[in-house]
């Protein structure tokens, strides 16, 4: 008999199964197997009159895998080692049924980080699947399904645009009402006063010491006039101020800090992270990087601690050694048990950088320098504040300077905290007082959200839960309900359109705290202190006559006039919302089919010569709702870009460089200058790219190879695995081979240790 493991990934499977003895097998479940039917009235898969039962059915895509694993678990004993959190014991709770196993069975196995120690140590400690766990996930999931499909057809009937959602529709309430409060804010003029003593800006403060603000030019003016020549020095204060190190990364901080630091879109974020969690190819070692990453607490392993202390000791001496912080104080802190942190200090960041993507090394030196940092002392500042007199204002300016560096040792200095020193000023002496001036400033609106932003008032608010942070702005960006301008997060038009009549009709439904209290609800059916069935009916009443008002009373939008008419039969053009975007055609459609013809000359252009046939410029372009860039010396130059390109050169290789969501990426996917994916550019026809195959015939059978996915037009095949980087020697492409990087060019020796 042997012993199968069912975990979520291939990549983790593999993992795993290096660590565990030839009695076990892992195989993978490749995520959920089965989901709520679509069959059926309303498409919901939920019989909500007997009581909310959900109907279940395996998704089409996974009948094979299902078929697979019923062949494999057959008469074996099984182990369901899916992700630690409630959507994992789902996945689990699913398979046990589906494979016919005994939920009875102490088979659920739980880790929060892929290394041999922590397999072996889940394998002593079995659990039964938590039921409850599952029922919180189980109502999640018919929550979700109600409220979406329900708001999404009404509003795709109505007025045409894509989708609704639990979550989703209150997060897009939260970027149109702040929307809206920037294009109402009422821009207001106010007044400073500043000046110089010693070559140092000073500033005129109130009685408590903030910086004075003066509605009235006049007064300011006046105050101004009313100025000696003269700055007395009246008091120097020196305190000491302390910088306490943050808490190590939790989903939501680590989404923040790449946006802020890398421009990486939450998505992007998480798929580096969990393809660190799932393990990688260290020297002779397939391993997991980094513990689950989809967490809200802050709890670092008693045991990590005390080997990170060890660590900082050793590394920079017993006076940077500081403590755990616990900062978990929210009541809905559940899901995985601890911090996402490396899982082993002896895999330092420079160590394994070879082994690593460029965005991979970001993202582990990220989590690796933050745990270490978490753990080290205060940083020690001295502040001294000057204060001035002139004639009964008071001035004031302040200096820093950094008395013990403690965590920024490890996790950096920002502008803010390099040594800003003042002159040796004396108390009771006179300064001249130079440059004294108004300064003329206006009030400003709040910020737009920013993606690291936007996570941060999800969080604070309580709206959804880590997990659905990036999966939640990745759809509202599918659906076009918002763009991205330079960071700034933005509603489209028809973001706003759903708004308002979601708003009109659902107005509790998608308010954030409605959204909030939610979350509780559902963690209470987690812990078993509420029944799942008794808070399902409790939002159907409320909701239900609010959608059948709203089927029957919501106006719909379907077509604008343009205020031209058709040059066919006269009756007026409307602009009307399809599948692909905005069109326009005649009002008496389908009586009339005339539709403007796309001219391709006036797409908009970006003033960039195509850098292939160098005639043509570079036009932007949609096609089927997508938008892409090309040469308008079309069809006699085909060059296409994905993303918008900018008028700069790549560093590398003089390629053009490419404005992406993820901040700019080469256009030459062999290059690697910065935010390059993963997908490798086959080198002989510069098309395709590279993907990993296996041999099903002749010699080679079994055999892993990689080969370009444009076969049979291109045959180009490699037996090591290909990298992303070119060999410094010949150019040709760097190949895994004997856990070191070599040149796959046979007539090349070169490689890197």
């Amino acid at each position: 008999m042997k012993k199968i493991i069912i975990v979520e990934s291939p990549s983790k499977s593999k993992t795993i199964e290096s660590y565990m003895g030839e009695e076990y097998k892992v195989v993978a479940s490749n995520g959920h197997i089965r989901d709520l039917s679509t069959k059926g009235k309303g498409g919901l898969g939920i019989d909500i009159p007997a009581g909310f039962i959900p109907r279940y059915e395996v998704l089409k895509d996974k009948l094979l895998k299902v078929n697979e694993l019923k062949k494999v678990c057959q008469g074996n004993e099984v182990y369901l080692a899916t992700d630690p959190d409630r959507e994992g014991e789902a996945i689990s709770w699913h398979l046990a049924s589906v494979l016919g196993l005994d939920l009875n069975s102490v088979n659920r196995v739980e880790f929060n980080e892929i290394t041999k120690p922590a397999i072996l140590e889940a394998f002593k400690n079995p659990r039964h699947i938590d039921l409850a766990l599952v029922s919180s996930q189980e109502t999640r999931r018919m929550l979700d399904r109600i409220i979406g499909f329900q708001l999404s057809g009404l509003l795709q009937k109505k007025i045409k645009t894509k989708s609704a959602g639990r979550v989703q529709s209150s997060v897009l309430k939260l970027i149109v009402d702040l929307e809206r409060e920037i294009n109402n804010f009422v821009k207001e003029a106010y007044y400073q006063i500043e000046g110089s003593a010693s070559d140092i800006r000073v500033h005129l403060v109130d009685e408590k010491g903030n910086i004075a603000k003066y509605k009235d030019k006049a007064l300011a003016e006046a105050v101004l006039d009313s100025l000696d020549p003269l700055f007395l020095c009246k008091s120097i204060t020196n305190k000491e101020t302390k910088r306490e190190a943050k808490a190590p990364l939790i989903t939501s901080t680590l989404q923040q800090e790449a946006s802020v630091k890398y421009n990486f879109s939450a998505d992007k974020t998480m798929k580096i992270a969990q393809s660190l969690y799932e393990g990688k190819q260290i020297g002779d070692m397939h391993v997991g990087l980094i513990t689950y990453m989809r967490t809200d607490s802050t709890r670092l392993s008693d045991i990590f601690i005390k080997d990170a202390l060890g660590y900082i000791k050793t590394n920079y001496g017993p006076e940077y050694c500081g403590y755990a912080k616990n900062k978990n104080n929210k009541n809905n802190v559940q899901d995985a048990h601890e911090a996402i942190r490396p899982t082993s200090l002896n895999r330092k960041p420079e160590d394994i950088d070879q082994y690593l993507t460029l965005d991979e090394r970001k993202i582990y030196r990220l989590i690796y320098n933050r745990s270490i940092s978490s753990l080290m002392k205060s940083a020690t500042f001295e502040t001294t504040t000057v204060i001035f007199e002139n004639h009964n204002h008071l001035f004031k300016t302040t200096g820093q300077r950094m008395l013990f560096d403690g965590f920024l040792r490890v996790y950096g200095l920002n502008e803010e905290d390099k040594n800003k020193l003042l002159p040796s000023f004396e108390e009771g002496k006179y300064y001249e007082a130079s440059d004294l001036e108004i300064n003329e400033l206006f009030t400003k609106p709040k910020p737009n959200y920013t993606e690291a932003t936007l996570i941060k008032a999800m969080e604070e608010l309580g709206i959804g839960r880590p997990s659905t942070y990036a999966q939640t702005i990745q759809k509202l960006k599918t659906s076009k309900y918002i763009e991205i301008i330079e960071k700034k997060i933005h509603p489209t038009e028809a973001g706003i359109l759903s708004i308002a009549k979601l708003q009109e009709f659902f107005s509790d439904i998608i308010e954030p705290k409605y959204t909030a209290e939610m979350e509780l609800m559902l963690d209470k059916v987690a812990n078993g202190t509420a029944n799942s069935v008794v808070e399902l009916q409790k939002f159907y009443n409320e909701f239900y006559p609010l959608y059948e008002k709203a089927r029957s009373e919501m106006e719909s939008l379907s077509a604008v006039e343009t205020g031209e008419l058709c040059p066919k039969c006269k009756a007026p053009l409307v602009k009307r919302v399809g599948k692909f975007g905005d069109f326009i055609s005649c009002s008496r459609y389908p009586e009339c089919d005339y539709k403007p013809k796309k001219d391709n000359s006036c797409d908009p252009t970006l003033g960039i010569k195509c850098p292939i046939c160098l005639k043509g410029n570079i036009v932007q372009r949609i096609n089927k709702g997508k938008t892409f860039y090309a040469c308008n010396n079309f069809p006699k130059c085909k060059t296409v870009f994905s993303y918008k390109p900018v008028m700069e050169f790549c560093p590398n290789c003089n390629s053009v460089m490419l404005e992406s969501p993820e901040g700019l990426i080469c256009s030459n996917k062999n290059c690697g200058k910065e935010s390059q994916t993963d997908d490798i550019l086959c080198p002989i026809c510069k098309k395709g790219i590279l993907v990993p195959r296996q041999a099903n015939k002749g010699k080679n059978k079994g055999k892993n190879f990689w080969a370009c996915n444009q076969f049979p037009k291109c045959k180009t095949m490699f037996f090591d695995e290909p990298t992303n980087q070119l060999c410094p020697v010949c150019g040709a492409l760097m190949v895994k081979k004997d856990n070191r990087l070599s040149c796959s060019n046979t007539k090349c020796d070169k490689f890197i240790q």
